[in-house]
């Protein structure tokens, strides 16, 4: 390895880091390529190499792109030991809640955006629960973190605690509550994406 070699290398990484940050806040917002191009002004190509590293964000460019995207124009240049969200991790200071219709439920969403899984930490309040049985495409699969849930599946009941885990196909009626005094936390890892399940949590 040559001396350019290594004195190239931080850059290209940084601009890495930046390009996956770029897709990542773009795929959260569901624009395509060419509509987050049109609307920072740029081209589709010069964008998509910025996606993948290949060029460097330029100052002209940083701040149409950032007005874009609707963030700050230093979100998108932070430096490599920030603690930020990317296409590969999510930080526990930055998950996006989930809305839900329930009362008593919160979903906060650990999967970043270029994820297959959608992975989720799922809180219920003593008492809370799904307003009703519902059913979605796709298969999910939870483990219990703390408390306590009673979980329906296709008219069978479990009562399940700590330390215990489920799956089930999604295409079944399936609801679930905390009868506990405590809340409830699991993780539930689902393989329809949040906005296409429409479910009575």
């Amino acid at each position: 390895m040559d001396i350019m070699d290594e004195a190239e290398r931080p850059k290209d990484d940084a601009d890495v880091r930046v390009g996956r940050r770029v897709r990542a806040l773009r795929l959260e917002r569901k624009l395509s390529l060419a509509e987050l191009a049109a609307k920072a002004g740029i081209s589709i190509g010069a964008l998509s190499q910025i996606e993948r590293g290949m060029s460097s964000l330029r100052v002209k460019v940083i701040w149409p792109l950032a007005a874009a995207l609707d963030i700050e124009p230093s979100a998108l240049i932070a430096d490599g030991d920030e603690a930020v969200n990317d296409l590969f991790c999510v930080r526990a200071d930055k998950r996006r809640s989930i809305p839900v219709k329930s009362e008593g439920i919160a979903k906060a969403l650990l999967s970043p955006p270029a994820a297959t899984l959608t992975g989720m930490l799922v809180t219920v309040e003593a008492g809370g629960g799904t307003a009703e049985s519902y059913a979605h495409a796709g298969h999910e699969f939870g483990f219990v973190l703390s408390g306590e849930v009673e979980l329906v599946v296709d008219a069978t009941t479990y009562l399940l605690k700590a330390g215990d885990s489920f799956a089930f196909k999604s295409t079944l009626l399936h609801a679930f509550r905390n009868p506990g005094a405590e809340r409830c936390q699991i993780l539930w890892v689902n393989t329809t994406k949040p906005s296409e399940v429409r479910d009575g949590a």
